[in-house]
């Protein structure tokens, strides 16, 4: 190996991940490193973990559009260090 080959392959490790925040709504943020081609349900399932929330009270949301767990960063066209919106799922309603 030549020492021109090395930056490549640097380069192709950083192409297959991206580096994504998940906003609470706090304001807090949440960095993840993940690949292009993994489902983002892996993602969503860390924050909860992280957070202590339960996984069926928040949203997910990416461009104002609700996040699927089976989409993967790629199908949606996300670049790195992109935002991921959490919102609280809020259940019934004033009397």
């Amino acid at each position: 190996m030549t020492d021109n080959e090395a930056p490549q392959e640097n380069k192709a490790e950083t192409v297959q991940h991206i580096n994504l925040k998940v906003v609470g709504q706090d304001q807090s943020e949440i960095a993840f490193k993940i690949k292009r081609t993994t489902p983002l349900q892996r993602l969503m399932d860390a924050y909860v973990g992280k957070t202590g929330q339960d996984r069926n009270s928040v949203r997910f949301l990416y461009d104002g559009a609700r996040i699927n767990g089976h989409e993967t960063p790629d199908e949606l066209d996300m670049e790195d260090n992109d935002m991921i919106q959490v919102s609280v799922q809020q259940l019934g309603g004033a009397h």
